[in-house]
């Protein structure tokens, strides 16, 4: 069997072929362009989320349009695959109803605005920054660098927290204090604390509430506000300075003890028992 090269390359398809790669070329170097223009021109107008889902538009209806042109440029019947695609389509979307719920409900998180890219948010059990927003999932970045994946059928039926929506934020420290200690002075040591530490705010003022009388202490609630930014360092350092502070002062912080007699002519044994960490 003679094979005839000029079969396969005949001038019609060298050409066909040329046109179909300086339209790739010039597409999607377009399409890029477009997308890093409109990125630069609303980067000050618009959050990180809103011009993230507008650059995917743009990119995403550019390149079907490419394939479509291309499809053309091959002379195939658009008419006959657009039919061919909508069978597709159906038997597709049957199969794939899930993806569509996490479509449907991508749009809805999208309307709420109740995130945005670099906000830290808690969903159930897992925290983290919002790394991605897409269409059927958010991804998330944990304090571990573990990226967790998270469906948006998932995540509009989950009680979501966003931590850093608002510039500012309030800790809370759950304190213990003996029963013998003046409350007005250790109310005192609270608030030179917060008004000491450069991170915490003046305003709004910190918090402290006595808040009930417990076995063995005192339960006092101080909460402190500061700049969203400073989270770590706020929490280590005002929980150093509470100790200094109640140390200088000779404020006791109490922890429960018992008590075991081995007998009637035995000496009773002190165990101190150390208080569990209260989240």
């Amino acid at each position: 069997m003679d094979f005839n090269l000029s079969t396969f390359f005949s001038i019609e398809t060298v050409d066909k072929f040329i046109r179909i790669v300086f339209i790739l070329v010039v597409g999607i170097g377009s399409i890029q362009f477009i997308s890093h223009l409109i990125k630069r021109s609303l980067r000050k107008q618009l959050s990180r989320q809103r011009m993230m889902i507008i650059s995917r538009t743009v990119v995403y209806t550019g390149y079907v349009g490419l394939v479509l042109i291309v499809i053309r440029e091959l002379n195939y019947d658009l008419t006959a695959l657009f039919g061919a695609a909508g069978v597709v389509g159906i038997v597709i979307g049957v199969a794939s109803q899930t993806s569509i719920g996490n479509i449907v409900s991508g749009l809805f998180l999208v309307s709420e605005k109740s995130f945005e890219l670099g906000d830290v948010v808690r969903i159930g059990d897992k925290t983290g920054t919002v790394y991605s927003i897409d269409l059927l999932s958010i991804k998330i970045k944990t304090y571990e660098n573990l990226l967790i994946r998270i469906p948006n059928q998932t995540v509009i039926s989950t009680e979501l927290v966003n931590v850093t929506k608002f510039p500012i934020r309030r800790l809370e420290f759950l304190l213990g204090v003996a029963y013998k200690e003046d409350l007005r002075k250790v109310k005192t040591i609270l608030e030179n604390v917060a008004r000491n530490n450069p991170l915490c705010l003046e305003e709004p003022e910190p918090v402290i509430i006595f808040k009930e009388f417990g076995t063995s202490s005192i339960s006092i609630t101080f909460g402190v506000w500061f700049e969203k930014a400073n989270y770590l360092a706020v929490k280590n350092s005002v929980f150093i300075e509470i100790k200094e502070a109640f140390d200088r002062e000779g404020i006791e912080i109490p922890f429960p003890q018992v008590r075991i007699h081995a007998g009637e002519a035995s000496k009773p044994i002190t165990v101190k028992l150390q208080e569990e960490e209260k989240a």
